[in-house]
């Protein structure tokens, strides 16, 4: 059942599984009061993701990071990570 997953996700959005884990255990690992680090970690998830992440959505996202006004659910985070039209 997962293969399926993974397999569906690697081909839904480009990015490997092996990529995908990597980065979370980054970030599982990381000190996210330390500005720098979260900084670097946007952008290694930017890249990854293959999305361009503004200066502007950058520094709402290192606020929210370092305050811990993190979204708990999915709906949120996406909600969060649209782009302002």
């Amino acid at each position: 059942m997962f293969n399926k997953f993974f397999g569906g996700f690697e081909k839904k959005t480009g990015v490997g599984m092996n990529e995908v884990l990597k980065l979370a255990q980054s970030v599982q690992s990381a000190n996210l009061k330390d500005e720098k680090v979260v900084r670097d970690l946007i952008q290694r998830i930017a890249k990854v993701a293959n999305r361009k992440v503004t200066k502007e959505k950058e520094d709402q996202l290192v606020k929210a990071i370092m305050s811990g006004n993190v979204p708990k659910d999915i709906g949120a985070i996406q909600k969060m990570m649209k782009d302002k039209k």
